[in-house]
């Protein structure tokens, strides 16, 4: 009997509690709701925003509004970039979510009671939390609580708005996007300018742009190389900052308190009314100077090993310092007229000679041309014939041949050797009749390249060779 009663107590006891279990899972079931939604939670003017900070992963930041500039709480002097911060609070004006959890009464079940990240909005009105919590099994949404007793699952992860490195939200210097350089000028370790003109009467070469002044007269520079050194001072990645508040003492390890060489470029570009407009920026760069020193030291040594050198620039003014990657150092320190001038002994196009005097061995010889009709053209075409004695000749090797007659080194020495070959070449040109290229034995490696009387450069006697076996070939025939 006692066993009995036991047993009908233990089910009785069994129904209460399964009854209990079920009314608490359906009370909580009524209590937590979980509903689609395309609502938008959060509408935050950024304008209205005095203050935002986050706490995400390694990113703990915080900045305030001063009047129209933003500030780094942590330092005043930290170059904020105020874009960014209105990039980032545009994503609060209308912030929705796709899934609402009302009435929730257990928020670590999403990761919220010890949330992975938190965003602070403040207005003068009022304060806004975010905190982040997990992500949901079923689609990987983040979910957000914002403070007014619903979780919102989100599609869009809040944390990828925030930047979670200061480095990212500096303001860098920028290069201006300008479309002509019309002047460069020079500072430091050189002192001269070059200066952009279309006017060819300063070259017998129409692409030849860039001029600067030597002895008193124009000469021309090679345009793809000025052309490289713009594009490198255009293309430099302004983003690898070593210090955004440089001191004197920065800048005398950095070799920027007088830079090695600065460089002044007057440019002009078109504002949005399509007015042309005149403007000029300076770019500085340096080395470190300790560093320097250590290298100096072991190549006079020999050492095998040279220790590297950081390099640095600097826009103008500003107090940020960037470290200059090692190829584009090596492209703007080059910037001596010998590094920037033509490197070909005569640049002009072939089409321009008319007629090429010869001197080889002690012999004279005339190549001579005329511009002939193409046959069967009827637009008048011509093309330039070649004659050697009155007989068609091919004139292709001599052509490449003295094209690739390059300087391994500039020089003003005197020739006192043999002449290997001289060659007077008669242009097409209002300016530059004739060009004399002498062109003197001047080691067993290399010739010395006379022009117009006046000692150029060091060009290797192979090409000079080359150059001798051209003329031959046709001479000799």
């Amino acid at each position: 009997m006692k066993r009995s009663k036991k047993m009908i107590i233990l089910v009785v006891s069994l129904a209460v509690l399964l009854a209990a279990t079920f009314a608490l899972t359906m009370y909580e079931e009524k209590q937590e709701e979980i509903k689609t939604s395309d609502a938008v939670v959060l509408e935050i003017p950024k304008e209205s925003v005095t203050a935002v900070s986050w706490k995400i992963a390694d990113g703990d930041l915080a900045f305030h509004k001063e009047e129209n500039d933003w500030i780094y709480d942590n330092d005043e002097g930290f170059p904020v970039d105020k874009d960014k911060i209105e990039n980032i609070l545009s994503n609060f004006e209308s912030f929705g979510v796709s899934f609402v959890i009302e009435n929730v009464q257990d928020y670590s079940q999403y990761g919220l009671k010890n949330p992975e990240g938190t965003i602070t909005l403040t207005t003068e009105k009022q304060t806004y939390e975010l905190k982040l919590g997990d992500f949901s099994k079923m689609d990987e949404q983040r979910y957000v609580d914002i403070g007014d007793g619903n979780v919102y699952l989100v599609s869009e992860d809040p944390a990828d708005y925030m930047e979670t490195a200061l480095s990212n939200m500096i303001l860098h210097d920028e290069i201006p996007d300008y479309e002509n350089a019309a002047e460069l000028q020079f500072a430091g370790k050189e002192e001269y300018k070059i200066t952009y003109t279309e006017d060819t009467s300063y070259s017998y070469s129409e692409e030849d742009v860039y001029f600067t002044e030597k002895d008193g007269k124009k000469v021309p520079l090679d345009p793809d190389t000025v052309t490289t050194y713009l594009d490198t001072m255009k293309s430099l990645s302004l983003s690898n900052f070593v210090t955004y508040n440089a001191t004197e003492d920065d800048l005398k390890s950095f070799g920027l308190e007088e830079p090695e060489l600065s460089i002044t470029v007057n440019y002009t570009y078109t504002d949005e009314e399509e007015q042309e407009i005149k403007d000029a920026y300076v770019l500085h760069i340096g080395q470190n100077q300790e560093e320097l020193e250590e290298a100096k030291k072991a190549e006079e040594k020999e050492e095998e090993e040279i220790p590297e050198v950081t390099k640095y620039v600097r826009i103008g003014d500003s107090q940020i310092v960037y470290e200059l990657d090692d190829a584009s150092y090596d492209i703007l320190a080059a910037a001596s007229y010998d590094d920037l001038r033509h490197k070909e002994v005569f640049w002009a196009d072939s089409d321009l000679m008319t007629q090429i005097d010869i001197t080889l061995e002690g012999e004279e010889h005339i190549l001579t041309s005329k511009l002939e009709k193409d046959k069967g053209d009827e637009e008048d075409g011509k093309t330039r014939i070649w004659y050697y004695n009155e007989e068609e000749i091919e004139m292709a090797d001599v052509r490449t041949d003295l094209k690739a007659l390059l300087a391994d080194s500039f020089t003003d020495e005197k020739d006192d050797q043999k002449e290997e070959i001289s060659l007077t070449v008669y242009l097409d040109h209002e300016t530059f009749s004739q060009v004399k290229i002498e062109l003197y034995r001047y080691d067993g490696t290399f010739c010395l390249a006379v022009v117009d009387g006046e000692s150029v450069s060091l060009v290797e006697r192979s090409a000079v060779m080359e150059l001798v076996e051209a003329v031959q070939t046709i001479v000799l025939n």
